[in-house]
């Protein structure tokens, strides 16, 4: 079972058994895992191609971390990244989306 602590918004715990891993930071966490899989795919591909037989499959894991490459990227801009849920209160009441930006201004320029 996986559950967000509310409190640490940003720690993810998953119950296996009896065990707790707790993971913090998870986009970090994320690009470890995914430079790690990059490693391996162009490792594995690498050896893959010393054979005829098994070139084909090298490609392919060639391929999968050519694509793991361009995500990389994307999830540090993910981690970067965040929408929030403004309250109605903080908007004037209104919910118009003009209303949202000027409040918004007014709250920067200190009106």
């Amino acid at each position: 079972m996986t559950t967000e602590h509310p409190a640490r918004s940003r720690t993810v715990s998953v119950t296996i058994g009896h065990d707790e891993l707790i993971i913090r930071r998870r986009y970090e966490t994320l690009s470890f895992v995914n430079d790690i899989l990059i490693g391996l795919w162009f490792t594995i591909g690498s050896v893959l191609f010393f054979s005829d037989s098994t070139t084909s499959a090298g490609t392919w894991l060639f391929l999968i971390g050519s694509v793991e490459l361009l995500i990389r990227p994307v999830i540090r801009l993910a981690r970067n990244l965040h929408f929030e849920r403004t309250p109605v209160d903080q908007l004037g009441g209104l919910g118009d989306p003009h209303k949202i930006s000027e409040t918004r201004d007014d709250r920067r320029r200190g009106s």
